[in-house]
């Protein structure tokens, strides 16, 4: 499977692939690189009901966890817009790998791997910030169905509906306030 972007047509029977540097070397060793689709990468396309998972509802229903993520988040100093944020999360990797026996991932799980750096002119309030840190306990469960009967990594996971319900409707995820400095 090859990007279209990844492709440029020059004449009428020649392309050219536009090639990273680490795909390039090992495809010259006649390897197949590391992160190549062609090793079972791709897992297809999502059905359009989970287009809107956000990335805290992913991570909690991810059986491996390899990352930690620092959000900074300034607030608008105009005191007319007070639900004005700008910043940007990284994703830092870290030395351990975090498997999960059982899903969906527990709210403190999920905030131990989170941090957020808070700059602005007014108290930290949560209500403000939109759908950013916010979950779904039905998008969640719907999810881990999907993915236990979709994903054959995801067959043999037990999911446990009391950690579920640990989950609010629709709010921001639990123990989130206790992330934020």
């Amino acid at each position: 499977m090859l990007d279209r972007r990844g492709i440029i047509c020059d004449e009428k029977d020649k392309a050219t692939l536009l090639l990273c540097s680490d795909c390039s070397t090992e495809l010259s060793k006649e390897k197949i690189p590391r992160l190549a689709l062609a090793n079972g990468l791709f897992r297809g396309e999502l059905p359009d009901m989970f287009a809107d998972l956000t990335w805290v509802e992913e991570k909690i229903c991810a059986i491996y966890c390899t990352t930690a993520h620092v959000t900074r988040l300034f607030q608008s100093s105009d005191p007319s817009q007070p639900k004005v944020f700008h910043g940007n999360t990284c994703a830092h990797d870290m030395n351990i790998v975090s498997t999960a026996s059982v899903l969906p991932r527990t709210p403190a799980d999920v905030t131990g791997r989170l941090s957020v750096i808070f700059v602005g002119p007014s108290k930290f309030n949560p209500k403000q910030l939109g759908t950013i840190f916010c979950v779904r306990k039905s998008k969640i469960w719907s999810f881990l169905l999907w993915l236990k009967y979709h994903n054959r990594l995801y067959a043999n996971i037990p999911l446990d509906p009391n950690i579920v319900d640990l989950y609010p409707e629709d709010d921001i995820i639990p123990g989130f306030t206790e992330c934020v400095v």
